[in-house]
């Protein structure tokens, strides 16, 4: 089964295991890693926002204008920021780093 690690703000690091086909917003919450996904993976939001590390980065197939327009609203965009949401595991991907972001935006939430 593939690998992936999940790195935290403090430089932790968390490898699980990543099933093919399974999201790594999936994966994260299976593993309790705190990346929201706030839309539920329906591409509603940016809060599953996570920063892929370079050398994995042109491997993940090609964000979609939909996706894109999300991660406009993403706080802290890189050049390889992606939707956890958005990428599925599979065995070319076996080993995937994503960085967790130092802060997300919400803006599914009411604002009062």
């Amino acid at each position: 089964m593939p690998k992936m690690t999940f790195v935290y703000q403090d430089g932790k690091e968390l490898v699980v295991d990543a099933p093919n086909g399974v999201s790594v917003l999936e994966i994260a919450h299976k593993n309790k890693i705190p990346l929201e996904g706030a839309c539920e993976g329906s591409l509603a939001c940016s809060t599953c926002h996570v920063i892929v590390d370079k050398s994995y980065y042109d491997k993940l197939n090609p964000a979609t204008e939909d996706e894109e327009d999300m991660l406009d609203l993403a706080f802290g965009l890189t050049h390889t920021s992606r939707l956890g949401c958005q990428i599925l595991m599979s065995d070319a991907l076996d080993g995937l780093r994503v960085m967790l972001p130092a802060a997300t935006r919400n803006m599914m939430v009411d604002k009062k």
